[in-house]
């Protein structure tokens, strides 16, 4: 029998005390896609991105999915001069999750979390640790269990031009 793709973010979540909702949903092709599909804004949905430091270590920056990452805000509450996003490999390699189903719980290392502060005081969507699948959680809980810091770390998306 083979393991439920979604166990290790669960018994994470149970080992911190934390109440979570998976829900299986369609995949999505986009944040947007899997945020009409959930039927909640697309700023309801986090981001995990997994960022690299210059010295191979890792953080989890959470960013509401209708913003992006300010560099140089992250940069400045990290207190350093470079991060970057790792190729998708690296990410999985770092988390045991791939692109599009990170989450900070289970991860196969305990890197630091940041989280945007706009994400705090409401419930949020994140992935689950696997395609098809989201996670719901309290968002103040979340960053409590996780001992998240808490900072101004985002920015708009940019704009497209045509």
């Amino acid at each position: 029998m083979t393991e439920d793709p979604t166990g290790r973010v669960r018994r994470a979540a149970s080992a911190l005390g934390l109440s979570v909702e998976i829900r299986q949903r369609p995949e999505a092709r986009s944040l947007v896609e899997a945020a009409e599909l959930l039927g909640i804004a697309p700023a309801e949905i986090v981001k995990t991105l997994v960022v690299g430091r210059s010295d191979d270590t890792y953080l989890f920056a959470l960013i509401p999915g209708d913003r992006a990452i300010a560099w140089p805000k992250l940069r400045a509450v990290v207190g350093v001069n470079k991060l970057r996003l790792p190729a998708p490999e690296l990410a999985l390699a770092a988390t045991g999750y791939e692109r599009g189903t990170i989450v900070p719980l289970g991860s196969t290392q305990p890197w630091p979390v940041f989280a945007d502060e706009s994400i705090r005081g409401g419930r949020i969507a994140l992935g689950a640790g696997a395609h098809g699948y989201s996670l719901f959680v309290d968002a103040d809980a979340l960053i409590d269990a996780l001992g998240a810091t808490v900072a101004d770390i985002s920015g708009p998306l940019p704009v497209a031009t045509p």
